[in-house]
């Protein structure tokens, strides 16, 4: 059962009830994919909302909730770390670790070992078994 449901629940929510936003006339060009981009020309229809049936533009009001951000869909906070000194602040329950991309196999174990003596939840372990 993840920790944070409720906080879950209302990201949840607000997201189903987001617009899927694509990109302008990608729907008339095939060479245009439909992932997002903003209109930005002088006399774009889109951007000024001159006609209706144009998709919505992405607006500030759309974002996730306060009180959801940063959160992992576990439900724990997301937490970057790059040396053993980065947990001292953070607390098991409900902070989760994320290795930093540049902490190499040797420092990884040694991390490893304080982290599953403090049972933290890990994201990105990537750790052999043999490797002690």
């Amino acid at each position: 059962m993840p920790i944070n449901k409720d906080k879950l629940e209302i990201r949840k929510q607000v997201s189903e009830n987001r617009p899927k936003f694509i990109r302008p006339e990608s729907w008339r060009y095939k060479r245009l994919e439909t992932n997002w981009r903003k209109p930005k020309g002088v006399d774009n229809h889109q951007r000024k909302q001159k006609s209706r049936g144009r998709p919505g533009l992405v607006k500030i009001g759309y974002g996730t909730p306060t009180i959801a951000k940063g959160l992992h869909p576990s439900g724990y906070t997301d937490n970057l770390v790059h040396t053993i000194n980065d947990l001292e602040n953070l607390n098991p329950k409900q902070d989760g670790i994320r290795f930093g991309h540049s902490v190499g196999t040797k420092k990884r174990n040694e991390l490893m070992k304080v982290i599953l003596e403090k049972k933290f939840k890990i994201f990105n372990a990537r750790v052999s078994q043999n490797a002690s």
